[in-house]
C-alpha cells in the first residue's frame, strides 16, 4: 500500500495525515486514495497490453461514484452485477458500450434497463435467463447481446464462500449444456452471441486456475465457432490475488503472461473483470478505540468501527493488518519487509510460541489483543489474539487493504448509521460520502 505510509511515526494517506482526516471527518471512516487505483489500472492495462483488453472494473468491490467517475476517466469499463450498479456508472457518464451485465439472477425491469442503455453484453448463466432475454428483446424489438457464462468446473483454492468455477457453485452453464445452445443459437432470433465467458472466484493467489480454465475454452470455442456464433470475446472475469498478509501473489504481469497465450490461440477479444486487486490497497478504515478490557483469559480492544463498517473478517475469516496510526516504532510496511516478518506473523498465530498471560505486555512493548467492535454479536471481532502495541481510550488504529468490500458491503446493522468515506488526491481530501445521520435510518419507514 505504497500511498499508505508512515511518516516519522505517523500514517499518511498519500500527503494527509490519517489523524487530521479522523479529526475533520470522524470516525469510523473510510479514507481512499485516488493514486492507488490509478497506480493498479494503470498496472494491469500495462501489463495485459498485448491483448488490448477492456478492462471492467468490478462495480460490486468499491462502487463510490467518485471512485468509479476516476476509473472512468482512466478508460476503464465497467462490470455490474444489478440494475442499481448500472445506475451508478451511466451515473457517471460511462459508455455503456464498456459495460458487462453480470449475475445469475437478473430481473425483468434489470434486464429492461439494461437493453434500453444498448450495454455490451449480458453474461448469461442459465438457459432460462436466455430464454427470457429472447422474449424480452424480442418484445422490445431489439436483439439482445450475450456471452455464455461456462462453469469449467476448476477449483481455484479459494474461500469456500468466493469460489465461483466448480459444479457445486450456482455460477455459469455446464458445457455440454453450452454447446447445446449453441447448436441451437439459430432458435433465438433476437439473440446475437457475441463470446464465452468465465470467472473462477477470488481471490485467486495462482495461475494455475486461469490455465485450466483456458484449456477448456480455448478447445470448446475451436469446436463451437460458427456464422451464428462468432464468438468475438472471450472474458476470463476477474479474481486476482490481493497482498492481505504474507502471501506469495503474482504480479498482474505474471497472470498476464499465463493469460494471453490462450487469447492468442482463440482470436478473442479479452476481457477482464478486476475488482479486489484494483480496489482492495486503495483504501484503510480508521477506527477509535472506545475501551479496553480483560477478562482473565482474553484482553479486548473494543473500537468504533464495526461488522456493519467492514464485514469481511465475520463472514470470511478475511485477515486485515491492523496498526495504530501513531507508532514511533516500526512502522507496518518495514516490518513486513523486514526479517523479524515472520517471527511477528508466527507470535500473532500462536505458531511455535507460547502466548503470554492475558493483557500482559511484553518485552517489546506488545500484547495480544482481540480488536472487536460494538456490535451485539460475537462474530464481530476484527482479530483474535492479534500482537500489537498498546492500545488506550481515544487512540486511532487503521484497518488495511479495506478497499475491497468494505465499504461496498456495509449495513445498518444495529442501527447504526454508516460511516463517511473521504477520497484524498496528493495533500487534499474531499468527503465523497456523508456520514449517515440518525434521521437517514428511518426516512424510508412508515410507522404509523
Amino acid at each position: 500500500m505504497k500511498h499508505f505510509n508512515y511518516r516519522e511515526g505517523e500514517l499518511f494517506c498519500e500527503g494527509v495525515p490519517a489523524r487530521s482526516l479522523a479529526e475533520k471527518y470522524g470516525t469510523p471512516l473510510y479514507v481512499y486514495s485516488r493514486n492507488s487505483f490509478l497506480d493498479a489500472y494503470r498496472d494491469i492495462c500495462r501489463a495485459f497490453a498485448k491483448a488490448s483488453p477492456l478492462v471492467a472494473f468490478s462495480v460490486k468491490s468499491c462502487s463510490n461514484l467518485a471512485i468509479l467517475n476516476i476509473l472512468r476517466e482512466a478508460g476503464a469499463g465497467f462490470d455490474i452485477v444489478s440494475g442499481g450498479e448500472l445506475h451508478r456508472v451511466v451515473k457517471v457518464g460511462a459508455d455503456p458500450r464498456k459495460v458487462v451485465f453480470s449475475g445469475v439472477g437478473k430481473s425483468d425491469p434489470e434486464i429492461l434497463q439494461a437493453l434500453d442503455q444498448d450495454i455490451l453484453m449480458f453474461n448469461v448463466e442459465s438457459e432460462a435467463e436466455l430464454d427470457n432475454l429472447q422474449a424480452m428483446s424480442a418484445g422490445m424489438g431489439t436483439v439482445a447481446p450475450v456471452a455464455l457464462r461456462l462453469n469449467p468446473d476448476v477449483d481455484a483454492h479459494t474461500h469456500a464462500k468466493t469460489t465461483t468455477g466448480k459444479k457445486e457453485n450456482k455460477f455459469g452453464i455446464d458445457f455440454s449444456v453450452a454447446s447445446r445452445i449453441i447448436r441451437n443459437i439459430a432458435e433465438q432470433p433476437n439473440i446475437r452471441l457475441l463470446g464465452l465467458d468465465v470467472h473462477l472466484g477470488s481471490p485467486i493467489y495462482s495461475t494455475l486456475p486461469y490455465r485450466q480454465a483456458l484449456a477448456k475454452l480455448t478447445d470448446f470455442i475451436k469446436e463451437h465457432r460458427s456464422p451464428r456464433a462468432h464468438l468475438e470475446y472471450l472474458n476470463i472475469g476477474g479474481g486476482y490475488g490481493l497482498l492481505y498478509r504474507d502471501q506469495a501473489v503474482p504480479s498482474f504481469q505474471e497472470y498476464a503472461d499465463a493469460i494471453i497465450p490462450f487469447i492468442g490461440k482463440t482470436g478473442c477479444k479479452l476481457i477482464l473483470e478486476p475488482g479486489r486487486s484494483l480496489s482492495g490497497n486503495g483504501a484503510v478504515l480508521l477506527s477509535r478505540v472506545l475501551y479496553t478490557k480483560n477478562n482473565g483469559t482474553r484482553h479486548f480492544t473494543i473500537v468504533d468501527a464495526g461488522m456493519s463498517d467492514l464485514v469481511r473478517p465475520a463472514m470470511y475469516d478475511a485477515y486485515h493488518f491492523c496498526w495504530p496510526t501513531q507508532y514511533a516504532r516500526t512502522p507496518p510496511a518495514e516490518l513486513f519487509g523486514s526479517p523479524e516478518a515472520k517471527d511477528y506473523l508466527n507470535r500473532e498465530t500462536g505458531e511455535d510460541w507460547e502466548a503470554p498471560p492475558s493483557g500482559a505486555v511484553d518485552a517489546e512493548g506488545f500484547r495480544l489483543t482481540d480488536v472487536v467492535g460494538p456490535i451485539c454479536e460475537s462474530s464481530d471481532c476484527f482479530t483474535r489474539g492479534r500482537r500489537l502495541p498498546v492500545l488506550e481510550r481515544g487512540d486511532l488504529i487503521s484497518f488495511f487493504s479495506a478497499g475491497a468490500y468494505g465499504f461496498s458491503m456495509s449495513s445498518n446493522y444495529n442501527s447504526r448509521p454508516r460511516p463517511a468515506e473521504v477520497l484524498v488526491n496528493g495533500g487534499e481530501s474531499r468527503e465523497i460520502r456523508k456520514r449517515e445521520t440518525l434521521p437517514e435510518l428511518t426516512a424510508g419507514e412508515a410507522w404509523q
